[in-house]
């Protein structure tokens, strides 16, 4: 029911959509434009030397031999120990190359989540149209929205982008321990462990993705829902323990809806639907994120302008 809710908000808001594709757009090409600057002044020697283009023939050099149908291992462990030795001369050349090095990496840094914050407030502001349309089915424009919450979407960013972005750091280090490790630990070798490696890798990364989204589900609604200060609305949300387990299952399948229809639309459509179905994975998971929060606390909401839901006993439809 709840999954069903959140699917039919979306669709009933999906001009949102539109608003968060335009506004990401914007942030993608000053993005790319300060990278593109930063990395052409300051790390085209290191990303086109000869240590890096070494490390690159062999990671092409081993996905070919992995893509094969019927890989040599004994070649595939040898490229493993060969990407371990060309990685260690890289970053033995790194190291006299330091400074450039640490000052274009923060920039990058810096910049990436400068606009993961200036995403992150225009995810507020569709939570806040959203939040409007299921208390009263009103219409809030992008604009109003966006600077009605700015000073607690500002504060919410500056704790949640930094926080994110180190646990999203730390979850990828774990896949990479999986992919990379996992068939060496096991008594035999084979295509099937190299797809055990990778399956493992993809399965944690999605598991832990779908914890964090578990604990903070609640975070943005109670700001918005409930007008909690930033920190109040932490703390419920990380306090929550009510429906833990089946907020946590919603959230991996969606992950994984999200994951594969992604990718499938991606590939057919030489990733032209990605600019829809991106901000509309985000604009979902936000729905779904609303709906558990009321549902948990027994508000009443609109799902569409026909049917409220939400609180116990009140009627599936209105003027039916």
């Amino acid at each position: 029911m709840k999954f069903r809710n959140a699917f039919r908000l979306m669709t009933d808001n999906f001009g949102n959509v539109y608003k968060l594709l335009l506004f990401r757009a914007v942030t993608g090409i000053l993005f790319m434009s300060l990278v593109l600057v930063i990395l052409e002044r300051g790390l085209d020697i290191i990303v086109y030397s000869p240590e890096a283009v070494k490390i690159t023939e062999l990671f092409k050099e081993f996905f070919k031999e992995l893509s094969t149908g019927s890989p040599n291992f004994e070649v595939l462990y040898g490229y493993r120990d060969n990407i371990t030795a060309a990685v260690k001369d890289f970053f033995q050349m790194v190291g006299t190359k330091i400074g450039s090095i640490i000052a274009s990496v923060v920039g990058i840094v810096v910049i990436y989540l400068f606009t993961r914050f200036l995403n992150g407030t225009a995810n507020f502001a569709a939570g806040s149209i959203l939040n409007d349309k299921m208390q009263a089915y009103s219409k809030t424009r992008f604009s109003s929205a966006y600077f009605q919450h700015l000073r607690k979407s500002v504060i919410y960013q500056i704790i949640y982008v930094p926080c994110s972005f180190l646990y999203d750091v730390l979850a990828l280090a774990g896949c990479w321990f999986f992919f990379f490790y996992t068939p060496s630990l096991l008594p035999t070798s084979g295509i099937l462990t190299v797809f055990l490696g990778l399956s493992l890798s993809v399965t944690a990364f999605i598991v832990l993705l779908a914890v964090k989204l578990t604990l903070i589900s609640a975070w943005i609604p109670s700001i918005i829902t409930d007008e909690m200060t930033v920190k109040a609305g932490m703390s419920k949300s990380f306090r929550a323990k009510k429906g833990f387990a089946g907020r946590l299952s919603s959230f991996l399948v969606a992950i994984y809806l999200i994951f594969g229809i992604n990718v499938l639309f991606g590939l057919f459509t030489f990733g032209s639907m990605l600019l829809i179905t991106i901000p509309a994975s985000y604009f979902f998971i936000l729905c779904l994120q609303f709906v558990y929060y009321y549902e948990e606390n027994n508000k009443k909401y609109f799902v569409s302008f026909r049917k409220i839901s939400g609180a116990d006993g009140m009627p599936d439809g209105m003027g039916e």
